[in-house]
Order: structure tokens, then sequence, then C-alpha cells
């Protein structure tokens, strides 16, 4: 018989324009919405701090996402350097006991690091994540809410690394169909550790987001909202306010219609209709937002430059 012509193979089928978009779209898809999600977290606890509901304000996605800097880079830098040192620690640990003699110390380390890393992930880091009361002995404040976080990412590094540990104890050549069947448990287990994993770092820098956003509100109130521009409001008629330390002049009628000065104001922020604004003077404790009409002509309000 013949020989028959062997076929060359064939190319893979060329891929759309769409799917290679999708290699690039996607990550950066996922990347910008947990921006827009930190940043917005950020800003919600934010203007909250001075009685302003995030509903009320059309911020751009512009601006969201500005914010979201100030949410993330310290908790990302603070894990970052925490699971490298954890990484080199156990990467250490682990060359030593893949040794042949550490045989049977092997063992005793995979049972050792898989209780406390679940001891630490889920029955210590449970309890911190949602009772504040816990760590009410810690200064207060925004690294405070990194804790828990960290303390159930090291406690899940600790017990995925003894099912890896444990995993490497058998040569896959020689494995028996039972202990095939034990180490596919074992690989299901560390993927549900690193789905807790995920959970707690997404809820952890959540959290942080809201918590620096408060006090990033409550610092520049307590500065005088310095990066604000400074604002002079003219109006018709004399307004009814409860903001503290203003200075107030009446013009006189030669004045025109806005006869009534007001000084002392920072402009918060501002929307397409109202003009939210604070007291510079007296701090937090004394900080009462006024909200003014922008479309009613009774008022007129002119702004200066920030000072630094």
């Amino acid at each position: 018989m013949p020989e028959q012509a062997q076929r060359p193979p064939e190319d893979p089928p060329e891929r759309s324009f769409l799917d290679k978009l999708a290699y690039v779209a996607a990550p950066g898809t996922v990347v910008l919405g947990l921006l827009y999600y930190f940043g917005n977290q950020y800003n919600e606890a934010y203007y909250r701090a001075f009685g302003v509901p995030l509903s009320d304000l059309p911020l751009s996605i512009q601006a969201v996402l500005a914010r979201s800097p100030d949410a993330l880079f310290f908790p990302v830098w603070i894990l970052l350097v925490c699971g490298l040192v954890v990484l080199l620690v156990l990467g250490r640990i682990g060359h030593a006991l893949a040794r042949p003699e550490n045989e049977g110390r092997r063992r005793t380390a995979y049972r050792a690091l898989l209780a406390v890393g679940l001891l630490l992930g889920v029955v210590g880091g449970y309890p911190v994540f949602f009772q504040d009361d816990l760590l009410t002995f810690l200064p207060a404040g925004s690294p405070r809410g990194l804790l828990p976080t960290l303390v159930v990412a090291l406690g899940v590094s600790l017990a995925f690394f003894a099912i890896q540990v444990r995993l490497g104890q058998h040569d896959p050549g020689r494995r028996s169909p039972q202990v095939r069947d034990a180490d596919r448990l074992w690989l299901v287990a560390g993927a549900l550790l690193l789905g807790l994993l995920t959970l707690s770092l997404f809820y952890g820098v959540s959290r942080y987001a809201a918590m620096a956003g408060e006090e990033q509100a409550v610092a520049d109130a307590n500065n005088g909202m310095r990066r604000n521009p400074a604002v002079e409001v003219l109006s018709r008629l004399p307004l009814v306010h409860h903001a503290k330390n203003i200075k107030f002049k009446d013009l006189g009628a030669k004045a025109g219609p806005y006869r009534y000065r007001y000084r002392g104001f920072r402009l918060l922020v501002k929307t397409p209709t109202r003009f939210y604004l604070v007291p510079y003077y007296g701090g937090y404790a004394n900080t009462v937002t006024v909200v003014l009409p922008d479309d009613d002509g009774t008022v007129r309000v002119q702004m200066k430059g920030s000072v630094r």
C-alpha cells in the first residue's frame, strides 16, 4: 500500500479582535472596578464625616478614581511587605523540611502549621472582623483596622503552606488511589483557603478605605480646611446658620442687592445646584456644614485660592 502522505498540522484558528481585546480589557476592567469601589468607600466616609450623604453629590468617575490612591497605598504597601516577609520565612522553612533527614519532622511541622493557621484565620480572624470592641486596647485609627486582615492573611498563609508540605510528602509516581483521593481533598481545602484570603483582603482594604476617609475629614477640619478654597458669601437676605466663627457684616443699602457679607467659610464641595460650606475655625468638633442654593438668585459665592 502506498504510504499516506502526512498532513501538516493545522494552524490554530486565528482569534478575533474581541478575543484579543478580552485578554487586555478584562484585567484592566477588574482593576478599574476595584479602584472605583475603594475610592467610593473613601469618599463616602469623608463626606459622611461632614454630614453630607454621598448620594447628594454627583461625583464623576475621575473624581472617585482620584481618591483611590489615598485609600489603597498604605494597606497594599503593608500587605505586600508582610507577604514578602512571610513568603521568605516559609520558603526557608520549606527548604529545610525538604531534606531527607527531616522527613519525620515534616509531618509534625505541617500539622502544627495547619492548626496554628486555622486558629488564626478562622477562630481568631472572624470575631476580630465583626467585633471592634476586641481591639479597643490598641490605639484608635485606620492601622488598627488592618490588623484583622493581617491576622487572617497570616493564618491562611500558614495553613496553605502546611497543605503544600502535606502534598509533598509522597512521590507522585508512587501514590496509591487512596492517597490521590486524599490529595484532591487537600487541594480543595487549599482552594477554599485562597478564597478566604481573597475575601479577607477585600473586606480589610474596604474597611481601611472608610476609616482613612473619616480620618482625613477630621484632619482637614482640624487643619482649617487648608486644601479647600476660601469662600465669601454675599446675600440679599440675612442667612440663618449655626456655624461658629463666621464674620458677618452689613454693607448697607448702597452696596446693592447683596448687602450682607459672610466670611470664614471654605468650600467643601460644589454640585450643580448647591454649595456645601464649612467654617475653617474651631476644628472638627465645631464643624457645621452649611448648604446654600446656587440657583435661586439670593446668594452669590466668591471663592479664593486655597492656602498651602
